[in-house]
């Protein structure tokens, strides 16, 4: 255990955040997902919800400000539009720790794809079906 550091964090997804560079990318998915077949690196954290998960996540990753868009969600039946109310928890919880930040809905294949060139997936225990989130690593800038 650590001082500040949410207990979801495990070792293995703590090195991971810590070793991936600027710009790389991390999936957080539902317990349906295809992570294994998806995965380069894949962190287990069964047993556990999606939005604890991204709430530890983004509470010691920056997210990229250096492009247009660094945060996006899956979406159900190819509908960008439609917004279950796990994607609206996706929203606020991102919300809360990058209010500058859109979250960018992706269509099917162009998730899948994105996730697949990912750092890493984290599958969690989620059962809410469409419960995916990719994050884009950002910079911590020096003190001024």
């Amino acid at each position: 255990m650590l001082k500040a550091i949410d207990p979801l964090l495990s070792p293995e997804l703590l090195s991971t955040l810590r070793a991936m560079g600027h710009g790389d990318e991390i999936a957080i998915v539902d317990g349906n997902y295809p992570g294994l077949e998806h995965a380069r690196r894949l962190v287990r954290l069964d047993g556990h919800h999606l939005i604890p998960v991204l709430n530890a996540v983004l509470s010691v990753l920056p997210i990229d400000d250096f492009v247009p868009e660094a945060i996006f969600r899956s979406t159900v039946g190819g509908k960008p539009e439609q917004i279950d109310p796990i994607h609206q928890q996706i929203i606020d919880c991102c919300g809360m720790h990058e209010p500058k930040v859109a979250v960018t809905p992706l269509v099917g294949q162009d998730f899948y794809m994105r996730v697949k060139a990912a750092h890493t997936i984290v599958q969690t225990g989620e059962p809410k079906l469409y419960a995916n989130v990719i994050l884009r690593k950002g910079v911590i800038y020096p003190p001024a």
